[in-house]
């Protein structure tokens, strides 16, 4: 369950598998290869068997992408990994590119030449974003090509094995919902966009849908499978028998028909004639171009169960929030220890990361981190997803800032905090940033919107006070959670980035607006917080959502400007921190208690 502080892939892993690949690209005929970090579930966070990106160039982030030629090779990654991509990826073998700003589309355009041939795994891009490159290229004059098997699968000599991990129930009383009731509800949904069957591909929808947990995947609670549902509410699950739990057939029930991985491609041969729908963002263009060639007609549209599974229940919802009460507890010991212990004798990285895994795992009720731990001391902290390992431990000291970013999964819940707390005396600079940063956290907590609004719309209200000072930061400012599923969950989001998805009640979404100096700290403050049912404003005209918090942990008091803070801003930190000791200090030891009062007296 702990983390593991092990590089699972370093710089050299390119100059060791370079070649290899490129062996492998000269016998399929080819010019070069895309190797995206989407695997065929178009999972973020990879099983060891399908993180093809890191193989290829060590980059262990959660996105990238490579463009590997027989002469030279590209590497991309957005503003998240601009600082880790150079620690990890070899600059004397790829050439460093913004996956954003033009991206590995641009990269075709512009260098590919006439009559070159560069090969795809159709299983690892959605059909949209396929369109893209291959349009790129032919701009260049040069061409994609669908390869099967892939190249860099025929390299991989020592490649892990898929994972098997077991398959078992999740009960009605974490769900909220029957799985017979969520089948009825996404049956209606596949009839009203006029299809007969849908092809789910996400393992998410899947755990969602058949109310299933597994493991397959890093820190999430996910099986690996494919389902096939129709619009009169039977299914085919798609499952490795090795996963099977003996109590899960009867938990399926009859109306849903258990097969193995290699009746897929049958199964969707089958689907002849039929109208079938699927995710363009989230099924890869291997279904697409399977179906169509069975003659199924393909439906685009999304995925039936992802607004269902966003919008929790409040089944779900309370569960969330026993899942913080807890986790809060944990986190507090953990943050006392920073600030008596932690203070006398600092501790590495590696150190702050154990004790809080320490301490979660002593609520009895930890199942899993819901990712690995982010703790950066000092300039550590810049790198916004930096993962302590022992080549790159640092101790922090006195005059550093520690960026701590951890979450866990539980049955009920699945949480994601962020506190920065500083180590010794911390500089006026350090204050004023972190100032900066709690007034855009609280801007968002505070904010009030009609139905309909999206989270692109709430963005700015988290920058706004470091963009009056020509500060920014080079990532989203909240991503949606799951239930006791993936720590990032679609479709809602917080981001400059368009997104049309409206903020609905039950979606549950991070407040994280930070702050970065490269070389020197990070600052970064994060909450979950759910979206409230639209109720009446005293004195208003149209009823209006809000966001309820959930995370309950203090924030360093040594860092905020006081001053700097309006009225509303320092009753809602003191509502806040008064809200913290009230439902924490039950909960912990008397020192921790006595401590966390003092942390969160008014300000």
């Amino acid at each position: 369950m702990f983390q593991t502080f092990d590089d699972h892939a370093d710089p050299s892993f390119g100059e060791k598998h370079l070649p290899l690949i490129r062996t492998a690209i000269a016998a399929a005929g080819l010019d070069g290869l895309i190797v995206p970090h989407e695997d065929e579930y178009n999972n973020e966070y990879l099983p060891a068997a399908n993180d093809r990106l890191a193989f290829a160039t060590g980059f262990t982030g959660s996105a990238g992408a490579a463009v590997v030629m027989r002469d030279r090779a590209a590497m991309f990654t957005d503003g998240r990994y601009t600082l880790q991509v150079r620690a990890q990826v070899d600059s004397r073998l790829f050439t460093y590119h913004d996956l954003v700003e033009g991206g590995v589309a641009l990269w075709l355009e512009r260098e590919l030449k006439p009559g070159q041939t560069v090969g795809y795994d159709a299983r690892l891009h959605t059909p949209d974003s396929l369109d893209r490159l291959k349009a790129a290229a032919q701009r260049a004059g040069a061409r994609l090509v669908a390869v099967d098997p892939n190249p860099l699968d025929l390299a991989w000599a020592d490649r892990p094995p898929q994972p098997l991990a077991p398959v078992v129930p999740h009960p009605e009383a974490m769900s909220g919902e029957t799985a017979a009731a969520k089948r009825t509800r996404i049956s209606q949904a596949i009839a009203e966009a006029g299809a007969d069957v849908t092809v789910l591909t996400g393992p998410t929808s899947l755990a969602w849908l058949f109310n299933i947990r597994g493991g397959d995947v890093i820190r999430s609670p996910l099986p690996l499978g494919q389902a096939i549902v129709g619009a009169d509410g039977q299914a085919k699950l798609f499952l490795d028998p090795g996963k099977v739990t003996e109590d899960l057939p009867a938990w399926l029930g009859n109306a849903t028909e258990l097969l193995p991985p290699e009746a897929l491609v049958p199964a969707l041969k089958a689907l002849a004639g039929k109208r079938v729908l699927l995710d363009p963002a989230n099924a890869s263009a291997w279904y697409f171009d399977t179906v169509a060639a069975a003659g199924g007609i393909v439906l685009r549209g999304a995925d039936p169960c992802a607004l269902p599974r966003a919008a929790k229940n409040p089944v779900e919802v309370a569960g969330a929030r026993s899942a913080h009460v807890r986790d809060g507890a944990a986190v507090a010991r953990f943050l006392h220890w920073l600030a008596t212990e932690g203070q006398t004798t600092p501790p590495d990285e590696i150190e702050t990361v154990t004790k809080l895994e320490g301490f979660r795992a002593e609520t009895g009720q930890l199942r899993d981190l819901s990712f690995d731990t982010i703790a950066g001391a000092g300039p550590n902290g810049a790198v916004i997803h930096y993962r302590p390992t022992r080549k790159t431990n640092r101790r922090a000291r006195s005059g550093d800032l520690l960026l701590v970013d951890s979450g866990a999964q539980y049955l009920d819940g699945t949480t994601d905090i962020t506190r920065t707390v500083a180590i010794g005396t911390p500089s006026g600079e350090m204050r004023d940033r972190y100032t900066l940063v709690l007034k855009g956290h609280i801007a968002l907590s505070r904010v009030r919107f009609p139905p309909g609004v999206t989270g692109h719309a709430l963005d700015v209200l988290a920058r706004a006070a470091l963009w009056e000072r020509g500060l920014d930061y080079d990532h989203g400012t909240g991503h949606g959670v799951g239930s006791y599923l993936g720590v990032h969950e679609g479709p809602q989001r917080i981001a400059r980035a368009a997104n049309s998805v409206a903020l609905l009640p039950g979606m549950i979404l991070s407040n994280e607006p930070g702050y970065y100096k490269e070389g020197a700290f990070g600052i970064r403050i994060e909450n979950l917080q759910v979206v409230t049912p639209a109720e009446p404003v005293p004195g208003g005209e149209r009823p209006m959502h809000g966001f309820e918090t959930l995370t309950l942990a203090p924030f360093d008091r040594h860092l905020i400007v006081v001053a700097r803070l309006t009225t509303d801003e320092r009753d809602w930190v003191d509502a806040y921190h008064a809200r913290v000791v009230r439902e924490i200090a039950p909960l912990v030891p008397a020192p921790v208690a006595a401590w966390l009062a003092e942390a969160c007296a008014p300000l």
